[in-house]
């Protein structure tokens, strides 16, 4: 069985976000997020892999393979082209929740914003409140 090459690290989330966000811009949002998600969620951020802030942990079992492993339960990265939101989990009646929310483009499991100006943050909000609650109830 494969194993999972992202997993927690001890690294500083405030020094990665200093080196790592390209703009000014960025990093504002960066650390807007960091303390939007911290105090949404009542967990500490900490560094999973070399570019993701990750806000708790869930350890989730794979209903199609063997893997299983621990996973963040909402997090984000600032990366280049876009801040990567993970707070996505296509739960029901997420749908109705994206179309409010903003101004952003959808991957296969992450939102993508260019600021953080251009999404409703109270909608954000309700967007990891049903994913955390999906998560917590799937695996516990």
């Amino acid at each position: 069985m494969a194993e999972i090459k992202t997993k927690q690290t001890k690294a500083d989330v405030h020094e990665f976000i200093d080196s790592f966000a390209d703009t000014e811009q960025k990093k504002k949002d960066s650390f807007e997020l960091l303390k939007l998600m911290q105090e949404f969620t009542g967990y500490k951020p900490t560094m999973w892999g070399a570019s993701m802030i990750g806000f708790g942990k869930y350890h989730y079992k794979s209903e199609r393979s063997r893997q299983e492993g621990d996973w963040f339960l909402v997090g984000f990265s600032p990366r280049k082209a876009a801040i990567s939101l993970y707070v996505s989990c296509s739960c029901k009646g997420e749908e109705k929740l994206l179309k409010d929310l903003g101004k952003f483009t959808m991957g296969k499991s992450c939102i993508y914003v260019k600021k953080l100006a251009d999404i409703n943050q109270d909608v954000l909000k309700k967007i990891m409140k049903s994913t955390i609650d999906f998560l917590q109830q799937k695996y516990g």
